[in-house]
């Protein structure tokens, strides 16, 4: 919208002020009046001006107090107020341009000098409008291309690992059902944000992409592994930080892939310290790993295998909850406990196999 296209609100109580400002504006913009400032917050409330031209000494309310509302008031604390008054003492204008004021204009009016300010406080406005948008449409962008990163990244391992397909959106799901039921838990408030909640969801995928450097008579093989081929398929861990880390050294250490390279890297750790790669133990391990690490391994028992069957959803439970305080962190067991039927939710929602939904609808 161009400037003059703009609406500008003049509060004031004494007519002949509002007379003169609505004949020197309204030949370029569209003017709006209000006589009290309770009148003034109402019509700015449902109408936002670009501009709001507000007297201070007004009867009831006055212009200090209109001010402050607007200010506090989310829906309307950026537009543009420039105070009318007769007071001239310094101490009145410094009151009202701490209270977020742009200008101030003194009585009587010149208005030339009232032309200009409004058309340059307009102007500003406009510009750190269009500016904001600007910001906001960047950070969609980027968004969008941490999306598309892992997205992609994850879809390498869906292609390379039999066992991926749905267990990726799965996980993805149960990871974030899991975050957003421990946020407000106090071991885990302070990390657990909506952004990290967010990063946690689109990070989830790329937790098994290190079995992209697994050889293939491993990765595989139609039955289980020996002792030998486990330690070789133990080093998707290594191979997926390393992936992760050479692209995150890119783009900083506060990248969006830190999240994905800590999944990758300790999901497999367990809460005792007989995980691997590390043998990390208890809070050694980073929040992101020890969710991935209760998703990845009840999914894992509810779907089918080369070498097993799908177990059903309650052995699955039974499974999870008899490894708290081994396994898994038993906080994260406690609320696996009390989510257990949405897991069976998302699990039917983006079920495999037909042999896997009868086990987890308990039909076989």
């Amino acid at each position: 919208m161009g400037i003059t296209n703009s609406t500008i609100m003049v509060v004031d109580d004494t007519e002949a002020n509002v007379d003169i400002l609505v004949e020197t504006l309204g030949d370029t913009y569209d003017v709006s009046v209000a006589l009290d400032g309770i009148t003034a917050l109402e019509d700015i409330s449902e109408n936002n001006p670009d501009l709001i031209l507000l007297d201070i000494m007004m009867p009831g309310m006055d212009g200090y107090e209109v001010c402050k509302r607007l200010k506090e008031d989310e829906k309307t604390k950026n537009i543009p107020v420039i105070f009318l008054t007769a007071l001239t003492e310094e101490h009145n204008e410094e009151k009202g341009l701490k209270l977020g004021a742009v200008d101030y204009i003194t009585k009587p009016f010149n208005p030339e000098l009232v032309k200009t300010r409004v058309h340059n406080h307009l102007d500003l406005k406009h510009h750190r409008d269009h500016l904001e948008e600007l910001v906001k449409k960047r950070t969609r962008e980027l968004q969008l291309t941490q999306e598309v990163t892992i997205e992609s990244m994850g879809t390498l391992a869906e292609y390379r690992d039999p066992e991926t397909g749905g267990h990726i959106k799965r996980t993805q799901h149960y990871v974030k059902l899991l975050a957003e039921h421990l946020k407000d838990h106090p071991k885990f408030r302070d990390y657990l944000t909506l952004n990290i909640i967010d990063l946690l969801y689109i990070s989830a995928p790329l937790h098994d992409i290190g079995k992209v450097g697994v050889r293939d008579n491993i990765l595989l093989k139609p039955g289980k592994l020996t002792d030998e081929e486990f330690e070789e398929m133990k080093k998707h861990t290594q191979y997926g930080h390393d992936a992760i880390i050479s692209a995150e050294k890119k783009l900083g250490e506060n990248s969006f892939l830190s999240i994905a390279r800590e999944i990758a890297y300790t999901h497999q750790e367990k809460w005792d310290g007989s995980g691997y790669p590390q043998g990390l133990k208890e809070e050694e391990i980073p929040i992101s790993g020890r969710l991935m690490a209760l998703a990845d391994v009840y999914d894992a028992l509810i779907s089918k295998r080369a070498y097993k069957p799908p177990f059903a959803h309650e052995k699955a439970v039974s499974i999870i909850v008899e490894g708290k305080g081994k396994h898994f962190d038993p906080d994260i067991v406690t609320a696996f406990e009390e989510l257990k039927e949405r897991f069976r939710s998302i699990a039917l929602e983006f079920c495999d196999f037909e042999e896997e939904r009868l086990m987890l609808e308990g039909k076989t």
